[in-house]
């Protein structure tokens, strides 16, 4: 700590660095100018002119090369400093300054050392900036710090001779509690996206499975739609061949009473059928409602046929009087005729 604080105080009581890259020349009356140089004459103590890269003559004694300036692009290590920030952070922060000469006159006759001039100005232009920011905006905004910098040197140089090209930041050193509390903020926005990012995804997931359920559940409805309007197609389908088969079939069972013989046999069909429905009603209930003549079966086969005459009669009086008198033979009675069969199977 102690080698430190010394080299910091050796560094602010160090001298200007010198501008000049050589020592002055002597004047001999023939004289060659490097590339990239302005030599600077003075003529009995008095700006004379500025000689040009090449061939030059001078008059001995009488003009003397007082200043010799480079016109390359000068690099100057600006040194560590202590700046205070907005939210009142000390900082420790250096740079790089860029320059080059653009009037050698000026830079001779402007300034006593244009390059140390500038230096101190940069120092002095970084602290009152870094003044104007806090110490995120800082790590932030360093390019714009950087153009402000070079900005308010150029104002101020420009007097000089001396254009400034950049300025760089080399290095911001943080004290090391408040690196501690950047690290742990940096950490809590680490977690705090990791945590966004995994609510995220799983409300991404949940709406990928809502919308599953959403299509399953209209694909279901549609089936179940499209299921029932074919059982309803089909059970229509299956009522019209019923229809159609029970209208043919009476269509059938009409054109079989019209024939000869026809209303006997319905009447004996009728009859079976009668007893047959009689004979299994103690199959299905326990409640029967039984006639008088249960076991008179002459009389139920009687009853069963005058029911079927009396519905058949006015069927039957339409159909003669619309067809013509035949000759036929004469029918018996169907209750004769009924007699007669249970006579035989008896």
């Amino acid at each position: 700590l102690q080698r430190s604080q010394q080299l910091k105080r050796s560094a602010w009581l160090a001298p200007a660095p010198c501008r000049l890259n050589s020592g002055l020349p002597m004047n001999i009356g023939v004289l060659f100018v490097p590339q990239q140089e302005a030599w600077v004459v003075e003529r009995m103590g008095k700006f004379h002119r500025i000689l040009e890269p090449g061939l030059n003559f001078l008059i001995p004694l009488l003009d003397r090369i007082r200043y010799v300036q480079s016109l390359k692009e000068i690099v100057i290590n600006v040194p560590e400093q202590s700046a205070v920030t907005l939210d009142n952070v000390t900082l420790q922060i250096d740079g790089v300054l860029y320059l080059r000469v653009m009037d050698p006159y000026k830079a001779s006759y402007g300034v006593e050392d244009p390059e140390y001039a500038v230096t101190q100005l940069a120092q002095t232009t970084m602290r009152s900036e870094l003044g104007k920011l806090s110490l995120d905006r800082v790590f932030r905004e360093r390019e714009s710090l950087n153009a402000n910098i070079v900005d308010a040197i150029n104002q101020a140089s420009d007097f000089w001779g001396i254009r400034c090209l950049r300025y760089e930041i080399k290095d911001i050193h943080v004290p090391p509690r408040v690196k501690e509390s950047m690290q742990m903020q940096v950490e809590a926005e680490r977690r705090k996206r990791a945590m966004v990012l995994e609510s995220e995804g799983t409300r991404e997931s949940a709406i990928n499975v809502a919308e599953g359920q959403k299509q399953a559940q209209i694909l279901a409805s549609e089936a179940e739609k499209a299921e029932q309007i074919n059982k309803a197609a089909g059970e229509a389908n299956a009522v019209l061949v019923k229809a159609r088969a029970k209208a043919e079939a009476i269509q059938l069972l009409a054109a079989a009473l019209a024939q000869q013989h026809g209303s006997a046999a319905a009447s004996l069909s009728v009859a079976e059928q009668y007893v047959s429905a009689f004979s299994k009603l103690a199959k299905d209930s326990n409640t029967l409602l039984l006639p008088a003549n249960t076991g008179d079966v002459t009389s139920m086969v009687a009853q069963a046929l005058g029911i079927y005459t009396t519905l058949t009669k006015p069927q039957a009086v339409k159909t003669q009087n619309e067809m013509p008198p035949a000759h036929e033979d004469p029918q018996p009675p169907a209750t004769e005729v009924l007699k007669a069969e249970q006579a035989s199977s008896s």
